[in-house]
């Protein structure tokens, strides 16, 4: 058995939020990564952040005292520029209070054959 590597050159979307963020009564971060998998795109992560703070500069921490806090969420696209831009009207229609980077990336995939 081999395997396949195959290199492009794709777009990274990010997506800096808070946990506590909902849209239709559900995690905003969830219907972002569910709209993101009915478009097609190749996949989609979401890291939850341990500190942080935005333009608020309000703290937002995991210590176990302020476990009720609104925690700093990440969601991770990676995918043709055409692919993300597919995304991005969603996004104007959903986003409230977000910050967003995209940049471009080189990617490296391995597959088994």
């Amino acid at each position: 058995m081999g395997h396949q590597k195959i290199e492009e050159e794709d777009i990274l979307l990010r997506i800096f939020m808070g946990e506590k963020t909902t849209h239709h009564g559900h995690s905003l971060y969830e219907a972002i990564v569910l709209k993101a998998r009915e478009l097609g795109l190749a996949g989609a992560t979401v890291l939850r952040g341990v500190l942080g703070y935005g333009a608020d500069r309000r703290l937002h921490t995991s210590k176990l005292v302020d476990l009720l806090d609104d925690l700093p969420v990440v969601v991770e696209l990676v995918d043709s520029a055409e692919n993300i831009e597919r995304l991005r009207p969603y996004l104007d229609e959903v986003l409230d209070k977000a910050f967003v980077t995209l940049e471009k990336v080189h990617v490296i995939r391995y597959r088994h054959l």
